[in-house]
């Protein structure tokens, strides 16, 4: 038996230690099929938390929901390094004894990371280098060069620090190597430093703590525990489709934008060409498309849902 092809939604996975992302994934389509199911951001094996798995048409929304803001909960371990910059790469010790650093120290070094920042990837990554994964060629111990690239930190507390552990909870956007920073840590205290847990807490709107276990994973608890579209795009202005809206839009025409009609009216006053806007039905219960307002205020659709939002 398997869940119904016209699943529409996201699952809140709790993904185990030791396991890969797409180990998850294949569980889900395995029961799902033949819909579609993608995760909108990789967990390495050592992680632990949140993983979101897009089923059917919500496949076309992972970027939204790889866009969105994401806390993690971690320990960094100060005084080693290692060649992956997490604790199951090949372990560096410093040659002379290090004396435990100072949190006053620390936290300087923080903060001095909050905000937009030039980050260098790990080179065991998925990064590409020339066609190729930069841990494919770190394995093979060739030399592996990435350029940095701007990523954005909103807020790093300290909720624990017993040298060498130090735990942090990081809220942070896309593409942030959590790895990273605790490499660039080690680096700034001159110490080495190495992540030696991860948990991802949040995505966006989804908590750790409302997460499906694996091993509860189930046809039944697929369809109890999927969220609907609508929450993947509750970060963007929402318009509640009439009728004959919703014929337009089957058609692939135009929607007349009546900014009364739109979910926050604070919002909807600053609406301006070039915005997308989420359609929705049933008062703002049902995605049935996504649109980008035009010079003239009108509501281009650009991905359509109606046949995956009527069911």
């Amino acid at each position: 038996m398997t869940a119904s092809a016209k699943l529409f939604g996201v699952l809140n996975l709790l993904k185990p230690e030791g396991i890969t992302s797409r180990d998850l994934v294949n569980r889900v389509q395995r029961l799902v099929k033949p819909a579609k199911v993608g995760h909108a951001g990789t967990l390495d094996p050592m992680a632990t938390g949140v993983l979101l798995v897009c089923v059917g048409p919500a496949t076309k929304l992972i970027s939204l929901l790889q866009e969105g803001s994401k806390t993690y909960r971690t320990e960094f371990t100060l005084g080693v390094s290692s060649d992956t910059d997490d604790a199951t790469g090949k372990i560096s010790l410093p040659a002379t004894p290090i004396e435990p650093c100072q949190l006053a120290e620390i936290v300087q070094h923080l903060e001095a990371m909050i905000g937009n920042i030039l980050q260098v990837p790990p080179d065991f990554s998925a990064v590409h280098v020339n066609g190729q994964r930069a841990y494919a060629l770190a394995r093979r111990g060739e030399s592996v060069e990435l350029n940095a690239k701007t990523v954005r930190i909103d807020e790093i507390k300290v909720l624990d620090y017993s040298w060498p552990r130090l735990e942090l909870e990081i809220t942070c956007g896309s593409g942030t190597y959590i790895r990273s920073i605790a490499r660039d840590l080690g680096l700034q205290l001159g110490c080495g430093a190495l992540m030696s847990r991860l948990e991802r807490t949040r995505v966006g709107n989804f908590s750790v703590t409302e997460s499906l276990p694996d091993d509860q994973i189930t046809v039944a608890t697929i369809q109890e525990r999927i969220r609907p579209a609508v929450e993947i795009v509750a970060g963007l202005p929402a318009f509640d489709c009439s009728a004959d809206d919703v014929g337009h839009l089957i058609c692939g025409r135009m929607v007349r934008l009546d900014r009364s009609r739109m979910r926050n009216t604070n919002v909807a006053k600053n609406v301006i060409a070039g915005d997308i806007i989420a359609l929705t039905g049933a008062d703002f219960t049902d995605l049935l498309a996504l649109a980008v307002v035009t010079d003239d205020f009108q509501l281009q659709p650009r991905t359509v849902f109606i046949a995956a939002a009527g069911g």
